[in-house]
């Protein structure tokens, strides 16, 4: 293990052990309560698929016991909050193949569920965050190519909601048939309203549009939902883009939590027929 240093702290290699160690302890933890609330995700065994929700168990587990523990490892955490260096939640690209959850606790990247791609992986890997590889998504076709590899999925143009599209531009269809709209996350959110919708007008010009099939079947499921100006407006996902911009939704959260709630009223995914 590289030794790191920045101006809040130096883990020496053994200290890293210390760390991994501890948060593989709070890992065994978080299993004993997720194994049996998520067995599966979809055809696959508990932990793959579940990186968030063990990302998030552990997580919490750190907040109640960092303050008044005495475990070496979690000791070395605490020290380095003490010193004003923060511990957060990010989710983004790791080395460009599978998106992943993890905890960033200044310029340290530590993984909790690190297995859960390949079972056969160590669950918790702690490194400098230089060396991680883990970037956040800067765009909608990095984050397009990682999903068609990663999750093999199709990636369509959203002509399903058009009124939705300058924030979710894209529609899935899964090698299973099983269709959805996304990315409704904070950070996907965030990105397409800080370019002020550029990003989604972008990758809305160069992704195909959905087979007519498809587009048939969303349409019978739309019109089982109450009416919502974001789901049934009528039009291009660009031109929405334009107005978006030119009224200024890219601003504050009203617009985006309506988004969201929208976004809710929608089936988490539909089978395709083809």
């Amino acid at each position: 293990m590289t030794q790191f240093n920045d101006t809040n702290s130096a883990w020496s290699a053994e200290k890293v052990d210390i760390v991994i160690k501890s948060l593989a302890n709070l890992r065994l933890l978080a299993d004993l309560d997720l194994v049996p609330r998520y067995p599966h995700f979809g055809d696959k065994t508990y932990p793959l698929g579940r990186c968030k929700e063990i990302r998030d168990a552990v997580f919490v587990l750190l907040q109640e016991k960092l303050p008044q523990s005495t475990d070496p490892g979690l000791v070395l955490i605490r020290d380095m909050l003490s010193k004003g260096t923060v511990l957060k939640k990010v989710w983004g690209s790791l080395r460009d193949e599978y998106f992943q959850n993890a905890m960033v606790l200044g310029d340290w990247y530590l993984d909790v569920s690190n297995d859960t791609v390949n079972p056969n992986k160590p669950r918790v890997e702690v490194l400098p965050l230089i060396e991680s590889q883990f970037y956040n998504i800067a765009s909608f076709e990095q984050f397009v190519k990682i999903a068609r590899s990663y999750w093999n999925v199709e990636v369509y143009r959203n002509d399903i909601c058009p009124a939705l599209a300058p924030f979710l531009p894209m529609l899935y269809v899964r090698e299973d048939g099983v269709s959805w709209l996304g990315e409704a996350n904070d950070d996907m959110l965030a990105m397409t309203m800080e370019s002020e919708f550029l990003a989604a007008e972008r990758i809305l010009s160069i992704l195909p549009p959905p087979p007519k099939s498809l587009l048939q079947q969303w349409q019978i499921v739309l019109k089982g939902i109450t009416h919502n100006e974001f789901l049934h407006g009528q039009g291009e996902g660009e031109t929405y883009c334009q107005q978006y911009r030119e009224r200024q939704f890219y601003i504050g959260s009203e617009i985006r939590d309506r988004v969201v709630m929208a976004y809710l009223m929608l089936p988490r995914g539909i089978d395709y027929a083809q």
